[in-house]
């Protein structure tokens, strides 16, 4: 395995190792996207709350859910050694900055470091929360001829094993679930106008991040040809830079101006 050792550990394999990730969480970000656009459901939370569950509890995808977070980390950090490395290579820093790279290229670590602050941030509020803070629990009653849902605050000191109960009541015609409610919960937080526009301007320093880092993974990869190479610039920079990020961002937007 001293190949793969010397490979890895080689200029152009610590390159690929962050080419690999970086794309790894790209598409994590698709997936988290689709899920979090269960917010904006018109069904007092029951999607977006459901889906939390089983983001939780399925145990694949909690597999998952770990292996992405190590990545996180390690891309993080990853990119920080590698700037840092970069740095210390060069006797000498340039004293004029041409115009063949992008302001996003030159700061990717800048925007990398801004970004795991970001995460820290986003996964105590709603993450950490979750798993290990008493929330209210509510209560969904789900009329299956019509798909019409109903709503219902459970108690203050209502609590339950798990984070999830479900039951069919057949002869009305009825499911009843009852789950933690995290729906409440970020909808209260994005009422704060400072945290809002954190997320917002987070948001941003996504977008500028992934527009040099997505295109920048598939040519570490060699993926560099005439016929491909301008659709991936194309998905880089309309999807990944501003669809994706626009898309999170209105998230926080709309519980803000929706308290008005």
């Amino acid at each position: 395995m001293s190949w793969l050792t010397q490979t890895l550990t080689s200029s152009i394999g610590k390159k690929v190792l962050m080419a690999l990730t970086g794309l790894f969480l790209c598409l994590f970000l698709v997936v988290h996207l689709i899920g979090n656009l269960q917010l904006f459901k018109d069904d007092g939370g029951y999607a977006f709350n459901t889906y939390a569950v089983t983001m939780t509890t399925f145990t694949p995808v909690k597999v998952i859910s770990y292996v992405n977070y190590f990545f996180i980390l390690f891309h993080a950090f990853w990119g920080i050694y590698l700037a840092s490395s970069n740095r210390k290579a060069r006797s000498v820093r340039y004293a004029v900055v041409h115009n063949q790279s992008s302001w996003s290229s030159r700061n990717m670590a800048l925007l990398g470091t801004i970004l795991l602050v970001y995460i820290v941030v986003h996964m105590g509020d709603f993450w950490y929360k979750f798993h290990n803070k008493p929330l209210p629990y509510v209560q969904y009653t789900e009329v299956l001829a019509t798909g019409e849902i109903f709503s219902q605050d459970m108690p203050e000191d209502y609590t339950q094993d798990v984070k999830q109960v479900e039951f069919v009541n057949a002869d009305e015609g009825t499911k009843t679930v009852i789950v933690k409610d995290l729906y409440e919960t970020v909808a209260f937080a994005f009422q704060n106008f400072i945290l809002a526009l954190f997320y917002v301007l987070s948001m941003v320093v996504v977008g500028f991040h992934l527009y040099h880092g997505f295109q920048s993974a598939f040519q570490t990869l060699g993926i560099n040809h005439p016929k491909y190479t301008p659709l991936i610039k194309t998905i880089g920079a309309w999807i990944f830079a501003i669809v994706i990020p626009a898309a999170f961002a209105a998230m926080p937007l709309y519980f803000y101006f929706k308290q008005f």
